[in-house]
């Protein structure tokens, strides 16, 4: 069986290391190199014990796009504002998924939301992985877009994330153990940077301008985001179902539930479930998804978009069941 030469680069954040467990398994890939910052010199193993040899004894490099060996798929995890001009420098013949914030919707790159548009990225040499929010709430709300079910007008995203979701370096002290116990808390307000791929995605669903107004929650779990959102439009919660139902029919990684979702659910999966609430009478429909940050709101999806760049079945590598409890 061929396995194709992978990198990850920022293998030392939350998103990286994930990215790297779910390679390392993957059957048809191979970590033949990785880069980090502060680790930069050390051995995998003392970072990850748990890996396997070989890879357990490749040494972490210091992040140089002058440098890379032969790869068939590089995995990019650096902070907003630090892939641009080093992607840039990667050879035309590595395909990339840049898994952090600098790609999305701009020229040359494919925007990854691999269930929604999974045609798109088949074939493509360069990837931009949706951000953690944007991918529980555009899969909950792409099946009422794209079928123009509800308004584009006055759409409310009130959604809870995991402290993973601000990576290993976010926010210094402020996100120590001490600091997000027993504590909630909005960030971001009416500003956050999720909010343009969100009305970008949207428009594109819907084939009109769409303003969101986005409230993101901090809450004291590790890993996992709820995205609740509210809208307006004449339906029934049976129709919103059945819109997602057909959209992602032969979507396995999406689950349709008529029970409110849970994080826990996807838990260790790159699973998102999504579920809708709808009072006709009302005009009110309430669109539901749930993932884990790091699966389906990063490395997961990362995956998922490796595999169909690379022609591969989209689920390969990434059948694991959740975690429980």
């Amino acid at each position: 069986m061929k396995k194709h030469r992978i990198g990850i680069v920022g293998v030392s954040g939350y998103g990286g290391g994930e990215a790297l467990r779910l390679c390392v398994n993957h059957p048809h890939f191979e970590v033949v190199y990785v880069s980090g910052e502060s680790s930069a010199g050390t051995k995998l193993a003392e970072r990850f014990p748990s890996l396997p040899e070989p890879v357990a004894s490749l040494v972490i490099a210091k992040w140089d796009p002058a440098a890379l060996p032969p790869l068939d798929m590089l995995f990019a995890s650096l902070p907003t504002g630090e892939s641009t001009d080093s992607l840039a420098k990667v050879p035309a013949d590595v395909r990339i998924v840049d898994i952090g914030g600098d790609h999305r919707f701009k020229p040359g790159w494919v925007y990854g939301l691999a269930d929604v548009w999974p045609d798109r990225i088949r074939g493509a040499t360069r990837v931009a992985n949706p951000g953690c929010y944007p991918a529980a709430t555009l899969s909950a709300l792409a099946p009422l877009f794209a079928g123009k079910l509800v308004s584009p007008h006055d759409v409310i995203i009130d959604a809870k994330s995991g402290v993973s979701g601000a990576g290993r370096g976010g926010g210094g002290s402020n996100f120590g153990y001490s600091e997000v116990n027993e504590d909630v808390a909005a960030y971001g307000l009416l500003k956050h940077a999720h909010v343009p791929e969100m009305n970008a995605a949207l428009s594109e669903l819907c084939g009109g301008n769409v303003s969101v107004v986005f409230t993101p929650h901090l809450i004291p779990m590790t890993r996992g985001i709820l995205s609740t959102i509210y809208l307006k439009g004449n339906l029934t919660t049976e129709q919103c179902l059945s819109a997602a139902r057909s959209l992602y029919k032969d979507r396995p990684s999406v689950k349709v539930t008529e029970k409110p979702p849970h994080t826990k659910w996807a838990l260790g999966t790159n699973q998102v479930f999504i579920s809708y609430a709808a009072d006709a009478g009302r005009e009110l429909v309430v669109a539901l998804g749930a993932i884990d940050n790091l699966g389906k709101g990063a490395a997961g999806q990362a995956v998922q978009n490796a595999n169909l760049m690379l022609e591969l079945e989209a689920t390969i590598g990434l059948e694991g069941i959740a975690l429980w409890p």
